[in-house]
C-alpha cells in the first residue's frame, strides 16, 4: 500500500531509526578505584593482624619489654583502709628458680616504702615445695639485707607447703621470738638437698643410640643420662651436695637459736622428711600455730603499731600489654628455652619432690 491509498486524514510521521541504547559497564577508571580500596583496607587489616600476632608471640616468648619492666601494685589486704602505718605482705609462690623477677621487685618496693616512712613491717608469706639452692639462697639474702637495712620487724606465715626451700627462705625472719607462723594444714621441714639424676643408657642401647659426646674431659660430661654414673662422679656430686647442706644447716642456725645451742638436735630432724605443723613446732622448726592474721597481728607487735591505725597491703604485679592480651598468667607459663635448658644440667635442689632420683643423688 503507498502513501496516495491511505485514508483521508491519515497523517503518518516518516519513520527513522532509533539508536539502541546501549548496556554501560564501569569504566576502567573506577573499577581500578575499587580494586585500590579493597587492596589498601586488606594491607591495613594485615599490618593491624601482624602487629597483633607479633605482641602476641612476644608476651608467649616472655620477652615483652613492657611485661619485664611492670611495676608493683598496691592491693588492699585488711585492717584499716588509709592507715597511718603501713604492712606489706611478700608473697613466694609456687617452685623457686632464680628468685629474680617479680619478687625481687616486691623486695625493692619494700626497702622504697620503708625508706618514705610508711612500711613499718612485713609479713612473709611462703607457699613453696622450695626449688634451686642459689634462688633459694638470693632470696634469703636480700630478705636479710632489706631486713637489716630497714630495720623493720619480717614476721614470716606459712601457707599449704613451706619445705625445703620454701623453709630456708624462712630463716629471713632471724631470730627474734614467735615470728615464723604455720598454718595447721601446713607441710613444712624436707630440709635437704638432692641432685636428680636419671639414667637412660639402656633404653638408648634398646633404641641403637650411643652416647658419642666429644668433650675436654672425661668429667665434662659427668652426670649425663646417656650413660650410667661412675663413682667418680658420685663422689664429685656428694661433695657439692654435702656443701650445700651446709649451708641450709647454717640458715637454719641464724634463724632458730635452739639449733645453735644443741646442732646435733638438727641434725636429726635434718633427713629430708616433711612435718606437719603440729610435728614442726614440736620439734622447734615453727614459733606458732596460726593464720596469715596471726602472723599480721605479731608484726603489729613488733613494731609497736596501733592496730586500729595500720593498712595490710599486699604487692601484686602491675600487668603490661602481654598479660592484658594474653591474660594475667600468660608469662608465668610461657615456655622458655633458656630455662628448658638449663633444666637439663645438672643442680642442686632445696626441693620437696616426689619424683625418684633414679641412679641420682640424695642428701638427707
Amino acid at each position: 500500500m503507498d502513501s496516495n491509498s491511505h485514508p483521508q486524514g491519515y497523517n503518518q510521521a516518516p519513520i527513522t531509526a532509533e539508536p539502541v541504547p546501549e548496556l554501560r559497564h564501569p569504566g576502567p577508571r573506577k573499577r581500578s578505584r575499587l580494586l585500590g580500596q579493597i587492596v589498601l583496607l586488606l594491607l591495613v587489616l594485615g599490618l593491624a593482624g601482624s602487629l597483633l600476632t607479633n605482641l602476641v608471640l612476644l608476651s608467649v616468648a616472655g620477652v615483652s619489654t613492657l611485661d619485664r619492666d611492670s611495676r608493683i601494685q598496691e592491693e588492699f589486704h585488711s585492717l584499716v583502709r588509709g592507715g597511718s602505718d603501713k604492712i606489706a605482705i611478700l608473697s613466694i609462690e609456687g617452685m623457686i628458680l632464680d628468685g629474680e623477677g617479680f619478687f625481687k621487685r616486691q623486695i625493692d618496693r619494700a626497702r622504697k616504702d620503708a625508706e618514705d616512712g610508711n612500711l613499718k613491717a612485713i609479713v612473709l608469706r611462703v607457699n613453696s615445695p622450695g626449688g634451686t639452692v642459689s634462688g633459694s639462697d638470693y632470696m634469703y639474702h636480700h630478705l636479710r639485707k632489706l631486713v637489716e637495712k630497714t630495720k623493720i620487724p619480717l614476721v614470716v606465715s606459712m601457707g599449704s607447703l613451706a619445705a625445703s626451700g620454701g623453709y630456708y627462705v624462712s630463716m629471713a625472719a632471724g631470730d627474734k621470738p614467735e615470728v615464723i607462723f604455720a598454718e595447721p594444714s601446713t607441710w613444712t621441714g624436707s630440709i635437704g638437698v638432692i641432685i636428680p639424676h636419671y639414667s637412660f643408657a639402656q633404653l638408648l642401647d634398646e633404641w641403637g643410640i650411643d652416647e658419642d659426646s666429644v668433650a675436654s674431659h672425661r668429667l665434662k660430661n659427668m652426670g649425663s643420662y646417656a650413660k650410667p654414673m661412675t663413682e667418680e662422679e658420685r663422689e664429685i656430686f656428694q661433695g657439692l651436695v654435702d656443701d650445700s647442706f651446709i649451708q641450709f644447716k647454717e640458715a637454719i642456725k641464724t634463724g632458730r637459736p635452739k639449733f645453735r645451742k644443741d646442732p646435733a638436735a638438727l641434725t636429726e630432724l635434718a633427713t629430708g622428711q616433711v612435718y606437719t605443723a603440729r610435728q614442726a613446732k614440736e620439734n622447734g622448726l615453727i614459733d606458732k600455730i596460726g593464720f596469715v592474721e596471726d602472723a599480721i597481728d605479731r608484726a603489729i607487735e613488733l613494731a609497736g603499731l596501733d592496730k586500729d591505725d595500720v593498712e595490710v597491703v599486699k604487692y601484686k604485679p602491675q600487668p603490661g600489654l602481654a598479660a592484658l592480651l594474653m591474660g594475667a598468667r600468660a608469662n608465668s607459663q610461657a615456655f622458655d628455652l633458656a630455662k628448658m635448658l638449663e633444666l637439663t644440667s645438672p643442680r642442686a635442689y632445696y626441693l620437696c619432690t616426689r619424683l625418684p632420683p633414679l641412679g641420682g643423688i640424695a642428701r638427707p
